[in-house]
């Protein structure tokens, strides 16, 4: 049963208000999700922000991706810097608004100037790593091995994608998310995003060898299979400028 408090799960996106800060596609998504008790994660979470839940769960992600055209406002995408692989690693948030978003506990790229520029300019925990991502027919791997210093956590995932399929009411509720929570300065912010419904493929794991989750403190939960699994071929998204997300 919905909190009466939080916003439904939509898989339409609400309108986007307020000026346009940055626009990008996000292409050939592997979603790998493990369900966990949500006092596990709790501590993770920004101020005014608790974990989401779904039938008394909430989730772990494990997304990689390629980030293709990332452009400033309304603009095109910036030439070499704007295209580049990712994997992040995810949970999923209320605010005290009832707005859902997520909170990105790593975002691995293989782009040193996006991590620099990310960090500072968002506070956003993004990591420089090697990054290999490769397609042969509907198979699709993703590498991903940290650059950090003192820090050595690698990535290995291959899935086989299959037919659309319909949404299930999980794969809404990881997916149709309208922004992203982040703690920088002192206050925890909302910054809102749009794209289209994300097309939802079925996905079959055949090589998944992980290090990234217990990275950033949650250890052992790749080593067993995931508990939700689906690829996508993308969507384009524009985000909106950051707001509060602590209830005045």
């Amino acid at each position: 049963m919905n909190d009466p408090g939080v916003e439904p799960v939509s898989p339409e996106a609400p309108e986007l208000t307020g000026r346009v800060m940055m626009n990008q596609s996000w292409r050939d998504l592997t979603f790998l999700h493990w369900a966990v008790d949500p006092d596990r994660v709790a501590h993770l979470m920004p101020p005014g922000v608790r974990p989401d839940t779904l039938d008394g769960v909430t989730y772990v992600g494990l997304i990689p991706f390629r980030m293709v055209g990332a452009g400033i406002a309304r603009g095109p995408g910036i030439p070499w810097l704007g295209s580049f692989l990712e994997t992040n690693v995810r949970l999923y948030s209320v605010d005290d608004t009832g707005r859902r978003g997520i909170v990105f506990l790593s975002l691995d790229a293989d782009r040193a100037a996006v991590v620099v520029g990310a960090r500072v300019a968002f506070g956003l925990p993004y990591r420089w790593a090697r990054m290999r991502y490769g397609v042969s027919g509907d198979v699709h791997s993703y590498d991903a091995s940290l650059r950090h210093p003192g820090r050595s956590a690698e990535s290995h995932v291959v899935i086989r994608a299959g037919a659309r399929r319909q949404s299930t009411e999980l794969d809404e509720f990881l997916s149709a998310r309208w922004g992203l929570h982040v703690h920088w300065w002192g206050r925890t912010l909302f910054v809102p995003n749009r794209h289209e419904v994300w097309p939802v493929h079925d996905a079959e794991v055949l090589v998944l060898n992980d290090e990234l989750v217990a990275s950033v403190g949650l250890p052992g939960l790749t080593s067993r299979p995931p508990d939700h699994v689906a690829f996508s071929p993308g969507v384009r998204t524009h985000f909106a400028f950051p707001r509060s997300a602590i209830a005045s």
